[in-house]
This record gives structure tokens, C-alpha cells and sequence, in this order.
């Protein structure tokens, strides 16, 4: 196994509420789950590779509750990747080079079913964590935007954190609302749904803890 490390910022959005029962073992409320995901990587490495400085995206489907499978995805790579880099993406992606189910790649990848060919394209992602805003631009197949959840009662920003201390993604996830467009080759669209924004640190085993 190929020894990996990353840091950086996501920002993920699928079409529950914004309590998002699948963060505590619950069942996706609209029956199915589908979801959009772009990551920033601040820092990184593959064995020798270095991932620093690029982004990944990807879309999800899948039909009932995520643990029971038969699942779509396509994935998206930063076209500034060389060779070695998308392959050392791709990998880490689909939960390779990891410790059985110890990060959310390698927990979504034992659930896919259909894998559509990767896409070697120009991402264009911004995201601020703390400020629950993110934007995400892949042309021809995908957007995502985000922004702060806001009461119904006067407007006013609302700010809500989830604390997984055990989880296999992220430690601390701020929510707010998403709304995403997938074009090709998967179709789907939602809007002011569950958002998610965390800072991600992520190894071969798993989430490494602050």
C-alpha cells in the first residue's frame, strides 16, 4: 500500500433537509440519496506524488439508503493533474491505498455499483468553511453553490455545526444550504438542501485527528 495524505476544504450537498439523517446512521429522507462533492486540496501526497494545489468533484446516486448499495458515481479530476497525479487521485478516490472503510472515499467506493469513466476537466471550486459559501463549476457536467442557512423568521444567517469526533470524513462539518446541477453523464438537481463544508485531513487510515 501506497502511504497517502491530504488536507483541504469540501464542500458537499445532497437532497435531505439540512439535518441530513445519514450523518448519524439514519435513512436519507427523500428514500434515495444523491449528492455532489468538489474538495480543494491545500496539501497532499501520494507515496512521492505531490496532489497539492488541485481539486476533485464527484456525483452520487444511489437508491435507497447509501450502506445498502447500488450505487452511481462519476468522478472529476483537476485537468492541471499530470499522469502520476490523476492516477494517485483517482486511486485514493475510489479507496485505494486505504484501510477498509476508513475514510468516505473508501466507505462510498464499497457501495458503488455503476462507475461512469472519470472526467479529466477543468474544475473551477471556491469554498469558505467557516463562512458556509462555496461555489463549484464543471463545465458542461456540474455546479454546485452554497451558502449560509437562513431563518424563515427575519432572515438572519443560522450557523449549525455537526461533531463526528469518530467519524470517517471530518471532524467538524459546518451546514448550510446547497443547491447542484448535474448535467453529464449523470442527471440530477436539488435545491436548498443539506450543505456541508469541512476542513478535511485525510491519510491511508483514516481521519487524522486534531
Amino acid at each position: 500500500m501506497t502511504y497517502w495524505k491530504l488536507r483541504g476544504r469540501e464542500f458537499a450537498n445532497c437532497n435531505c433537509e439540512y439535518g441530513c439523517n445519514c450523518q448519524f446512521g439514519g435513512l436519507p429522507d427523500k428514500g434515495g440519496c444523491q449528492a455532489v462533492f468538489g474538495m480543494a486540496i491545500d496539501e497532499g501526497h501520494r507515496g512521492e506524488t505531490d496532489l497539492s494545489g488541485l481539486n476533485i468533484a464527484a456525483v452520487f446516486r444511489w437508491p435507497g439508503p447509501i450502506h445498502e448499495g447500488k450505487g452511481e458515481c462519476a468522478a472529476f479530476v483537476d485537468e492541471r493533474a499530470g499522469p502520476a497525479q490523476r492516477d494517485a487521485l483517482l486511486t485514493i478516490m475510489t479507496g485505494g491505498d486505504t484501510d477498509p472503510f476508513a475514510t468516505v472515499f473508501a466507505v462510498f467506493a464499497s457501495t458503488i455499483e455503476t462507475m461512469h469513466e472519470p472526467g479529466f476537466v477543468p474544475i473551477a471550486f471556491d469554498v469558505d468553511v467557516e463562512g458556509r459559501r462555496g461555489r463549484l463549476r464543471v463545465p458542461g457536467h456540474l455546479e454546485m453553490d452554497g451558502e449560509p442557512i437562513r431563518s424563515p423568521v427575519n432572515g438572519a444567517e443560522v450557523r449549525a455545526q455537526i461533531r463526528l469526533p469518530d467519524g470517517f470524513e471530518y471532524e467538524v462539518a459546518e451546514i448550510g444550504s446547497g443547491s447542484s446541477r448535474s448535467f453529464s453523464p449523470m442527471q440530477l438537481e436539488h435545491a436548498a438542501s443539506y450543505g456541508q463544508f469541512a476542513h478535511l485531513h485525510l491519510d491511508s487510515h483514516g481521519v487524522v485527528r486534531s
